[in-house]
């Protein structure tokens, strides 16, 4: 991913935050000739058995995920094979209406992570169900309601043969917070504004990246 100077990120821990706040990513990988690249949306969380707050790089960490085991993708990988998890964050259209000047030029405020690495199948039955319950425990205690899953672990065993887990080995993180930093302070304030008093739940999101980047900025 491409990602011009002013547009990264201050530190690491910004990376994590999106990724655990946006877990459902695109997970890609090269497929044969005559299929092409594969390419499946799935959660994946970091491994809680290796903990990644507080680092300085993400190179080394352990990222989990899951797949149906009919999907092609999941038959075409081998061993420590090259693979792109892309996630997606807050992002908002920018009208020039807001800019208040003329000449000017839409744009797409956006915030992104993009985790090259090397992904390997989990083989087990009981560390592919420890993936699968480390997976409902973060995204239940992030997302959901309180379910507690102890009274269907049956089921999850009974569905375990159809799920394909992996382990993915980052080897280098980068990420993209395109909010506003071309313009001038004035005109981010304006954008920044018209974001918090917009009706899209994305827009407010995007604010926030933006007012917390300003902060950081003044530290």
């Amino acid at each position: 991913m491409f990602v011009p100077g002013m547009y990264r990120e201050p530190d690491t821990q910004w990376i994590v935050e999106l990724m655990r706040r946006n877990p459902l990513a695109l997970f890609m990988t090269n497929g044969d000739d005559a299929e092409g690249p594969y390419g499946t949306h799935l959660p994946v969380i970091p491994d809680p058995q290796r903990p990644v707050d507080g680092l300085a790089d993400l190179t080394g960490a352990t990222l989990l995920g899951h797949m149906n085991r009919g999907n092609p993708q999941w038959s075409a990988l081998g061993p420590a094979m090259p693979a792109v998890l892309s996630f997606t964050g807050p992002h908002a259209y920018v009208s020039p209406e807001v800019y208040g000047f003329t000449p000017a030029a839409p744009t797409w405020n956006f915030t992104a992570v993009q985790v090259r690495g090397v992904v390997d199948k989990v083989e087990s039955a009981e560390e592919t169900l420890s993936v699968v319950r480390s997976t409902v425990s973060v995204l239940e205690s992030d997302f959901g309601c309180g379910w507690d899953m102890s009274g269907s672990i049956d089921y999850f065993r009974k569905i375990l043969p159809a799920v394909g887990a992996f382990r993915f080995t980052v080897t280098h993180a980068r990420a993209m917070f395109k909010l506003s930093q071309e313009q001038s302070s004035e005109v981010r304030d304006q954008v920044c504004s018209h974001f918090t008093q917009g009706e899209s739940g994305r827009q407010r999101e995007t604010a926030e990246y933006m007012n917390r980047l300003t902060e950081v900025k003044r530290q």
